[in-house]
């Protein structure tokens, strides 16, 4: 097994409420990708395997990432985020929850919104909760199997199932771990007999010094 590094797709559309409309980067999403880059290649950080989702936002991020890897980016449509403003609107619809307009919003409604989910409770989801779990394990763990180390541009969403599915999360934590997750963060797996271990959390040494500070988003 090798070692997976996970990360998040630069800023995207803020302003948007439906899910094409936020699949694009913005201005500071793609500054984000290239400042972790360069950051990358300082540290000689070198890939023998990289993948990206077939989103818009996820490929963007990586060109402006280019990292230093031995392949072309693989597609996979594995690593999508879940559709979460179409089930946003669903839950309005049909609980009457309405969709957040800013992240203090969304640190409530989105718990509300995967419990519902997770229950069965939102008719004419795009997929069930279980699907998006085992797609999201499946494909960790395939890329896993590879050989040499990965990296990986996918979704803050997809990124806090990883964390579920490998470190057994319950609800709520699963819910937090989504909503800390910052744009172009990264997110280390380390292979064990046992199976995957998270080794690093929502890093982003590329946005640390005090003038880059501004650009730690999470929408």
């Amino acid at each position: 097994m090798s070692h997976v590094i996970l990360i998040r797709h630069g800023q995207a559309n803020t302003t948007a409420r439906d899910e094409g409309s936020y699949d694009r980067l913005s201005e500071l999403g793609w500054q984000q990708s290239r400042w972790l880059g360069e950051h990358l290649r300082a540290a000689g950080d070198r890939f023998a395997r990289c993948y990206t989702g077939t989103l818009t936002r996820h490929i963007e991020t990586c060109e402006g990432i280019a990292p230093d890897s031995a392949a072309d980016p693989i597609r996979d449509p594995r690593l999508n985020e879940l559709e979460y403003f179409t089930m946003a609107q669903l839950f309005a619809e049909q609980h009457g929850q309405p969709v957040p307009l800013d992240r203090e919003g969304f640190i409530h409604h989105l718990p509300q919104l995967f419990g519902a989910w997770k229950d069965g409770l939102l008719k004419g989801a795009p997929e069930s909760f279980d699907g998006f779990e085992n797609r999201v394990g499946e494909a960790l763990h395939e890329i896993a199997q590879g050989d040499g180390r990965a990296i990986v541009v996918t979704s803050g969403g997809l990124i806090g199932m990883a964390m579920r599915v490998t470190m057994r999360l319950d609800m709520a934590a699963y819910a937090h771990a989504c909503l800390a997750i910052k744009n172009t963060s990264l997110h280390g797996w380390q292979p064990l007999a046992t199976g995957l271990a998270l080794t690093q959390f929502n890093a982003t040494p590329h946005l640390e010094t005090p003038e880059r500070q501004f650009a730690q988003t999470h929408l």
